[in-house]
């Protein structure tokens, strides 16, 4: 079980702002709160009024603060509602001015503050009011639940005689700790899709059998993990009756099927018990906007920024099996329709991300091939580990979650040792216009050569797994820089940290295209150098069907000699020679220290070092010349003396 904070969404306490005009009684509400009486005369403002943690069932104190009313501190008034958790909106029952006022003020006040929170309206003073001028509680109801979405009650009170003055602050407190708005549309007047596939997965993980259906064990296994005690069987058989009864799809001669499952929810919703529903999602990790609680997920940290993140062999094996039980018709495929259903039990698919739609292998059809589907999950998993994490344990990952991702060695020991443990490299291609960049990233994912040139205005993925000489396999992450980007990316000065290996794309037919990778690679080199994050560098010749610039091929050799680097490497995706690229990509990136370009930076530092490293052995020798000189002489006088 989560500890009682996380049990209310890391909440261990409730701010309660009260509002509302002059004379409308919220001093009073609150002093009436207080001391359980009611007293004659209050201070026009009262300071902040904590409340004892067990006045209430859930045991969270509640602070409560008033209001002035004047102009001359309506800055003030508009910092405590900034701060609120929920807000109590007062009118006074014997004033049907200050009720107007909730709908030509109060409203558009707070929207204009963008105080987004629960807001209880409360007529104060219902001992007052004049029966034949009544405001009523369905009047209030009917003309402003309509109007302002953020009302969650509207309750009638007295302080003078504590008619209904608790459940003012009940109402408030439950508003933060079990709100109403993330599982229910009052349009629809259904659960939302998201508290849906919440309950999806609770459903999924507690119908052990997996025959779809809760017989009476699982319901009672439910009920004391959610409320720590079992259902009495005349307690079962009423909830059969009543799911039979409304939902005849709801049980079946195995038990409580999910559509009965979902009506049971929605019924304890209507009812007005929202605390049962979060109850239920909280047991199970949930937080306010239905998803994973940070306490659920032991994401390993990075010490460095050199580190990256990958799946461990346990979480791949649990993907290779999920995506063999989701393949029903064997084709080693997963249609559209079965990445929803692998998804249906997570708050909605990661990979309707734009970085994650077209970043992986398909077949011909369109759907994602196993590979595609492994490389998809290892992407995600450098680039947001947290969300991988989440989307393991929300289609079913029940390991240790500790034990689903590891953190890789730094780079930086990597290359001192001369070698890596990774399984996962990250390279960052970088080059012109219309070099060749997306074509290298389509040909990684198997995809045919297109002749259509759109120009790439954001950063894009491609990832897939290489096969190495021994069958071991890598995969490889490219991800495009835009040109229009580069400046913006190599100004931040951590940016290569996670780049494993840069390639520097040229049309070798263009004369510009050349000089700009040419640029770019002596920029990389610079950055490198400059913040310590160096990285193995390749230049690559595209486009090799065209005629060559003369100029490129000479000047590409010398500067890869200059740089101590490898030659550039010609391909040519529309004759679809570029296999060879990825494995040199993959090399490259397993051995760190080599291909790690020498500019002018990196030349005058080794240069200094080498000068360092000479003034030191220089040094050390002269100490010890010191030391045999003073031992001569040392030795001497003792000879000396026992002569004499």
């Amino acid at each position: 079980m989560a500890n009682h904070s996380s049990s209310f969404g890391g909440r261990s306490g409730v701010r309660v702002v009260v509002a509302g005009d002059r004379s409308t009684g919220k001093s009073s509400l609150i002093a009436a709160i207080a001391t359980e009486s009611f007293a004659e005369a209050v201070p026009p403002v009262l300071p902040p009024t904590l409340l004892a943690p067990d006045l209430y069932p859930d045991t969270v104190p509640l602070t409560v603060v008033d209001t002035p009313s004047s102009l001359e501190k309506q800055r003030k008034r508009n910092e405590e509602l900034k701060a609120a958790d929920v807000v109590v909106l007062t009118y006074a029952c014997n004033d049907t001015a200050s009720f107007s006022r909730l709908s030509s003020y109060w409203f558009p006040e707070l929207q204009k503050l963008e105080v987004k929170v629960p807001v209880i309206v409360v007529g104060c003073k219902l001992d007052l009011r004049d029966e034949s001028q009544q405001v009523s509680l369905e009047c209030v109801m009917t003309q402003l639940l309509q109007q302002f979405k953020e009302i969650v009650t509207c309750i009638e009170c007295s302080a003078a005689t504590q008619y209904q003055v608790p459940e003012v602050f009940y109402f408030a407190q439950k508003a933060v700790l079990h709100p109403i708005d993330p599982l229910y549309d009052h349009e629809s007047q259904a659960l939302k899709d998201r508290c849906v596939r919440a309950l999806r997965r609770i459903f999924v993980l507690c119908d052990r059998d997996m025959d779809e259906a809760l017989n009476d064990t699982e319901l009672n296994e439910f009920q004391v993990r959610c409320f720590n005690a079992p259902l009495q069987s005349s307690e079962i058989a009423g909830v059969k009756r009543v799911v039979q009864q409304k939902v005849p799809e709801g049980f079946n001669s195995h038990g409580l099927t999910f559509p009965g499952f979902i009506y049971v929810h929605n019924m304890f919703l209507k009812k007005g018990r929202p605390e049962t529903l979060w109850a239920v999602l909280r047991n199970f990790g949930y937080d306010n906007n239905l998803k994973l609680m940070d306490d659920f997920l032991p994401v390993p940290s990075k010490h460095a920024f050199d580190q990256s993140v990958e799946l461990t062999g346990e979480a791949v094996e649990f993907l290779n099996g999920i995506f063999r039980l989701l393949d029903t018709d064997k084709d080693r495929a997963l249609r559209p329709a079965e990445v929803d259903k692998l998804f249906c039990t997570a708050p909605e698919s990661p990979w309707d991300d734009a970085l994650y739609k077209d970043a992986a292998e398909r077949t011909n059809m369109g759907y994602i091939s196993l590979n595609g589907f492994l490389a998809q999950w290892v992407l995600m998993t450098l680039l947001d580990p947290p969300c991988s994490l989440a989307n393991l344990i929300y289609i079913g990952y029940s390991g240790n979650p500790a034990a689903a991702l590891r953190v890789t060695r730094r780079r930086a020991v990597d290359r001192k040792k001369q070698a890596t443990e990774k399984n996962v490299f990250q390279c960052y291609v970088f080059g012109s216009k219309n070099a060749g960049k997306s074509a290298l990233l389509d040909s990684l994912l198997g995809r045919p050569f297109s002749n259509n040139y759109t120009p790439t205005t954001v950063e894009r993925f491609a990832a897939n797994s290489i096969e190495l000489i021994g069958g071991t396999r890598k995969t490889l992450v490219l991800r495009e820089i835009p040109e229009s980007e580069v400046s913006n990316v190599l100004s931040n000065k951590g940016y290569l940290a996670a780049c494993d290996v840069a390639v520097f794309v040229y049309d070798s037919s263009d004369e510009h295209s050349w000089k700009k990778s040419r640029d770019l690679l002596e920029k990389v080199g610079r950055q490198g150098d400059l913040t310590g994050y160096r990285v193995p560098c390749l230049l690559i010749a595209a486009k090799d069907d065209l005629t060559p610039y003369p100029r490129a091929v000479q000047d590409s050799v010398k500067v890869t000699e200059e740089l101590g680097i490898e030659a550039p490497i010609h391909v040519s995706m529309k004759l679809g020679d570029s296999s060879n690229v990825y494995h040199k990509i993959v090399n490259a990136a397993e051995h760190p220290h080599l291909s790690i370009p020498e500019t002018e930076i990196g030349r005058k530092r080794k240069q200094y070092h080498r000068l360092l490293q000479h003034s030191l052995v220089f040094a050390s020798v002269g100490t010890a010349m010191a030391f045999v000189g003073l031992a001569a002489c040392r030795a001497y006088a003792v000879k000396k003396n026992s002569s004499g």
